[in-house]
């Protein structure tokens, strides 16, 4: 839902304008046709096949089962709607899709337990990135039937450098609207207590530079996940987007087991496996930032390795019984 404070249109679309321009000087032309999807011949292989689908085995209206991928930006969750887009049962809504987003951000709940109850297909793949902080109101929307959340997270290095390739200081900015009172009812500012906004401020976030507020944003907005009992769901998985670059096969059989959906190597037929911090030794270097939110952030991260250890436990017990 578009917040009370959001830019004009204007300055809305300048922004991405230059957003792209410097992604695509980055990152490259490529790069930037894979993210978005902009490839049409194969947007439409995809929707061919989805109609098909439809036409042989479609599912009676009301149904489909909703399928949140949450987390955060830039944490590798376009590597999963691709996989779970090649599967022609699922029906994908991304976060660019403008019957259920505006500008990146749900609309309100009405329409989105509409349009999935209109599905014909299994599941119906939902990316509301925004809104991770709402994903268990998500899962207790009536109407529909019982879905199933993905909450993926990525190395805060790596993150953190990608966030501040495509965005800029965006985290930053938002962390000190946050720090300072201004956020207003921006989604990054909502369902914080007042524990973690004054963690933000005693880490003083107009001394840190853009990667280390993309950092302290990635402990923020990751903490959310055992914050809001997450870890305590077994309709909750947690994905590591690094752990399934290097074993892509057995980290989407795992998430096929969760949605009780059929695996099929296609899933994961673009994920080449190899180290998820890419060539050359730089990449693996960690980020030299504030002491104290480095201290912060390799505690959440072995939490949330622990936590991710203990569901790929629990699911091999399921299995066996």
């Amino acid at each position: 839902m578009a917040a009370d404070d959001e830019v004009s249109t204007l300055a809305y679309t300048a922004r991405r304008v230059r957003r792209h321009l410097r992604w695509a000087r980055t990152e490259g032309i490529g790069r930037l046709i894979e993210e978005d999807r902009l490839n049409p011949v194969d947007r439409i292989g995809t929707a061919l096949a989805k109609r098909r689908w439809r036409r042989r085995a479609g599912r009676a209206p009301g149904s489909a089962v909703p399928v949140y991928l949450v987390g955060l930006q830039r944490s590798g969750t376009n590597m999963l709607v691709r996989g779970l887009d090649a599967a022609p049962e699922v029906e994908v809504r991304n976060e660019n899709d403008r019957t259920l987003f505006h500008r990146f951000q749900l609309r309100p709940d009405a329409v989105l337990t509409a349009t999935v109850q209109r599905s014909r297909h299994a599941y119906v793949l939902v990316k509301p990135l925004c809104e991770s902080h709402r994903v268990d109101e998500l899962l207790a929307l009536p109407g529909l039937a019982p879905g199933r959340a993905l909450w993926v997270y990525r190395d805060v290095d790596d993150r953190a450098r990608s966030e501040v390739a495509k965005f800029g200081d965006a985290n930053l900015r938002a962390l000190r609207a946050i720090a300072d009172g201004s956020i207003g009812r921006r989604w990054q500012g909502q369902r914080l207590d007042a524990d973690a906004v004054e963690l933000i401020r005693a880490h003083d976030p107009h001394r840190l530079d853009p990667h280390g507020g993309a950092v302290l944003f990635w402990y923020v907005r990751n903490s959310l996940f055992f914050q809001l009992g997450l870890d305590q769901r077994a309709d909750v998985l947690l994905c590591h987007y690094d752990t399934l670059v290097a074993e892509p096969a057995a980290q989407v059989r795992r998430l096929c087991a969760f949605l009780d959906f059929p695996y099929h190597p296609r899933l994961h037929a673009h994920i080449a496996p190899r180290d998820s911090h890419g060539a050359g030794a730089a990449n693996h270097r960690p980020l030299p930032i504030d002491r104290r939110v480095r201290a912060l952030c390799d505690e959440l991260t072995d939490r949330l390795a622990r936590s991710a250890v203990d569901a790929r436990s629990d699911q091999k017990a399921a299995d066996r019984g």
